[in-house]
């Protein structure tokens, strides 16, 4: 049983307590179990004082994003798909890591990697779904100077991810950045009332901005049955039936691609409130973050579409990439 960490103490004792924690995990190379069973306490407890630790500043994480873009799956990347840096989420050869994990250790790759790419003064641009909201869970406090950070969909929620505005919120706060959230609903109930509502001032002043980045920040799913646009509501299965038929191979910002990048017009599209293929495309700087190898076609996609700069994945897809 967990002895209880009191949720009262004074702040100086409980600052302490982090840092002891904080030490012992980055100073004295315990791993999380370890500390756990040394504090009696779960590693879930550890986990989260971990993250604490980091929030309030206790721990500064420092990473040069070109060591992780060192490595020779990374510089092949870099040269196959002539891009301009490439981010591996490494695995020791003998571990064996869950979906979540992977996508977990990617997060705190791809932190690494926007701090590298972002630049004083960007407006950014950030997307929504499981991926981007394990950046933005795994973003240390970092601010980055007259920046502003865009959402790039419109307020949506399902049941594997918090809403929408949360990615845009959280990435903002910690870079201490302005933050333009989206005013409307990823989705509407029919077309002509979409298109009604991106015309109306305030939204369309919002979607304006999204033609205007600096960097775009965002994920790409792929058109199995359980992609995470029909687990929201966004689409049917039968649509997304139909857009396997017409090509399609990957999902960005809840629209279709084909495998040469190419945008396939098709419902959801014509009642989303969101960024335009063109908007992402335009960005001078675009990070394309992406976990698994069953997401290879996809990246892909994006890549031959002109819709990446810098790409960060885990290593089964970056050798995928390579490879397949």
């Amino acid at each position: 049983m967990d002895r209880p960490v009191s949720s009262h103490r004074p702040s100086g004792d409980k600052e302490a307590l982090l840092s002891n924690v904080a030490l012992l995990y980055y100073g004295e190379g315990l791993t999380q179990g370890e500390i756990a069973k040394r504090m009696k306490v779960s590693r879930a407890t550890i986990v989260n004082m971990l993250r604490d630790s980091r929030d309030l500043g206790i721990v500064d994480i420092r990473v040069d994003g070109r060591h992780l873009s060192g490595s020779s799956l990374a510089r092949d990347l870099r040269e196959a798909y002539g891009l301009e840096d490439v981010y591996i989420a490494h695995a020791e050869a003998d571990q064996t890591l869950s979906r979540a994990e992977t996508l977990a250790q990617l997060g705190r790759v791809a932190c690494s990697a926007l701090l590298d790419v972002a630049s004083p003064g960007d407006r950014i641009g950030v997307a929504w779904g499981e991926t981007v909201m394990a950046v933005a869970d795994a973003m240390p406090l970092n601010p980055v100077a007259n920046v502003e950070v865009c959402q790039l969909i419109g307020s949506m929620i399902s049941e594997r991810v918090p809403a929408s505005e949360n990615c845009t919120i959280q990435i903002a706060t910690k870079l201490g950045a302005q933050c333009f959230t989206l005013h409307a609903p990823g989705l509407i109930s029919n077309a002509d009332l979409a298109e009604r509502m991106r015309a109306e001032p305030t939204i369309k002043a919002q979607l304006e901005r999204l033609g205007a980045l600096d960097l775009a920040v965002y994920s790409i799913g792929n058109v199995r049955p359980d992609t995470h646009l029909v687990a929201a509501g966004m689409a049917s299965g039968a649509e997304l039936t139909a857009a396997r038929e017409a090509g399609a191979v990957g999902i960005v910002c809840c629209r279709y691609l084909d495998a040469q990048g190419a945008e396939i017009d098709l419902p959801p599209q014509a009642r989303l409130i969101a960024a335009q293929i063109a908007d992402l495309r335009a960005a001078r700087k675009r990070l394309l973050i992406v976990c698994g190898a069953d997401r290879s076609a996809a990246a892909l996609a994006a890549i031959r579409g002109g819709l990446v700069t810098h790409l960060c994945v885990d290593t089964a897809l970056g050798t995928a990439l390579l490879h397949g």
